[in-house]
């Protein structure tokens, strides 16, 4: 694959991407707030819709990008390095897994964690008796599910595809990029444009879903520490607080701003793991991880292929397929974020880094906090249940409420979700500043500014036009025809990978010392490297 790098030094900004990407972005926030009732209206129909007819699609799409993340690890293209052979990590290993776990889940996560875990322990989906020992059981793996290898598979395909053609074949960093076995020179054309366009508005939009869920709880823990209204005024108001935040992290770039504020928010965030594993049921949350994880894996192939077909229910249209969807949905800004930060490292590495240990980190996080809930609610100790039934945003501080210095742990809470709001956006604003710049590295100040501030607006603008309902369709609208793009990006980057196992093939025979080595070595040699060579698909 000959290719050379397109991006214009000078350029900063490439106007079709930029302008379609603001002018649709500006028209949706525009029409939040001059029909906010007929937007709401037709974002209810159009998730129904779609979850309807196409949640078989998410289902098939996602479960695709997991066996294809696990065949590279395990594959021969797992010693390629990003970067080329010589390539170096510019981070430490803490850095990064720090990095690719605050850009990766952050926000949901610490919404999620008590909240999901109750709603199925008290409506079991699977047949469980609800508040039993069963459907405690049945929630916590199906919980995993949804945070654990699926979520983080989607990630790591797209990075790895960014990252692999713009470090080792030279092309920009922008999602054009990764279709350049499959398009050539078009990804320079109108097919690119159309990619990278769709590209920033699923990113938008999926960004927005975890910030108007991030204000929701930081809104619900002002009013417990401080009596602060809940209303959509003030979470509006708090979006353009905490956006005034990310814009300056922005602004200070990826090293001194987004990477500091990674791992101060991991540390803040581990303090409150801890905490809650110490005051909580220690010896059970030790003993149900184990358990979790157990489960977890034992259900894996039976939740992954389950469609709801013989139960006619809902139930899976507002979480399983809403996950799907905002996973992919946030697949371009994580992933080209997880990309900007994993020169350096192998494929193997890469893909174990990814899919494994962000999984490990969030099944003992929901482990912890959901574990915790659950057992309070089976001792009949706490009314967090109740809290999530009234207002799913209050579930993790009524958990609190069940230990010493409550106000503290709230508090800190609080401060995790911001810290995880401001990573998220300033990541969000980085990634959509290189697509819109087409794929430059250092776009100007103003731009970044600009998509910052407008992640902020489209939140406020899904908040307003229906709140937690509007977060979620807008997410599942925007997830669907992204999925065909990445099940297309898939075929792109593994003709990619066997073009250069090939390249790296041939250079290996070069260096072959023949007149050093005796026949019966070098027919062994040569034995081996013929059939690596046959081994490629």
């Amino acid at each position: 694959m000959n290719t050379h790098q397109h991006t214009d030094p000078k350029k900063t900004v490439e106007p079709t991407i930029f302008w379609a990407s603001a002018g649709l972005i500006t028209l949706f926030v525009a029409l939040s707030f001059g029909y906010t009732k007929e937007l709401g209206e037709t974002f209810g129909s159009a998730q129904k819709l779609f979850s309807t007819y196409a949640g078989w699609f998410y289902i098939i799409g996602v479960n695709c990008f997991l066996v294809f993340a696990l065949w590279l690890m395990f594959s021969r293209y797992g010693d390629i390095r990003i970067g080329g052979p010589r390539a170096k990590p510019e981070f430490s290993r803490w850095g990064w897994f720090a990095m690719l776990f605050s850009a990766g889940m952050g926000i949901g996560l610490v919404f999620w964690s008590v909240a999901e875990p109750m709603y199925h322990f008290a409506s079991p989906p699977l047949g469980a008796e609800p508040n039993s020992t069963a459907s405690a059981r049945q929630a916590m793996t199906i919980t995993l599910f949804h945070w654990g290898f699926h979520a983080w598979a989607i990630y790591a395909v797209i990075a790895l595809a960014l990252a692999f053609f713009a470090f080792n074949k030279g092309l920009p960093l922008t999602i054009r990029s990764a279709f350049y076995p499959l398009l050539g020179e078009k990804i320079h054309g109108p097919i690119g444009h159309t990619i990278d366009i769709l590209a920033v508005v699923a990113t938008m939009f999926g960004l927005a879903t975890s910030l108007g869920l991030g204000v929701q709880q930081v809104n619900a823990g002002l009013q417990k520490l401080a009596g602060v209204e809940i209303s959509t005024t003030v979470q509006i108001g708090l979006i353009a607080f905490i956006t005034s935040i990310a814009i300056m992290s922005v602004v200070a770039g990826l090293d001194k701003g987004v990477r500091r504020l990674s791992e101060l928010n991991m540390y803040v965030a581990g303090a409150l793991l801890l905490f809650v594993f110490v005051m909580g049921p220690t010896v059970f949350l030790l003993d149900s991880f184990v358990q979790n994880i157990g489960a977890y894996l034992q259900r894996l192939m039976q939740l992954s292929t389950w469609t709801e077909s013989y139960q006619q229910t809902q139930w899976q249209h507002g979480w399983t397929i809403f996950y799907w969807a905002w996973w992919i949905a946030w697949s371009p800004f994580v992933g080209m974020f997880i990309a900007r930060v994993s020169k350096g490292r192998t494929i193997r590495e890469f893909v174990f880094g990814v899919l494994m240990v962000p999984t490990a980190m969030t099944a003992l996080w929901l482990t912890v906090f959901g574990g915790t809930a659950i057992h309070l609610e089976l001792e009949g100790q706490a009314g967090i249940l109740a809290a999530v039934n009234e207002n799913v945003a209050t579930a993790l501080y009524a958990m609190l409420e069940n230990f010493p210095y409550s106000g503290i742990s709230s508090a800190v809470a609080v401060f995790v979700v911001i810290t995880f709001f401001v990573t998220s956006s300033d990541s969000g604003s980085l990634v959509i500043d290189t697509i819109t710049s087409g794929g430059h590295p250092n776009p100007p100040v103003k731009q970044k500014v600009f998509w910052a501030s407008a992640e902020g607006f489209v939140a406020a603008a899904l908040l307003f036009a229906g709140g937690l309902g509007a977060l979620q369709a807008g997410s599942i609208l925007t997830g669907l025809p992204f999925t065909v793009v990445l099940l297309m990006m898939c075929v792109s980057l593994a003709k990619a990978l066997k073009e250069e196992w090939v390249k790296e093939l041939k250079e290996e025979l070069k260096g072959i010392n023949i007149e050093n080595l005796d026949s019966d070595v070098l027919a062994k040699t040569l034995s081996d490297q013929k059939s690596k060579a046959s081994d490629i698909p």
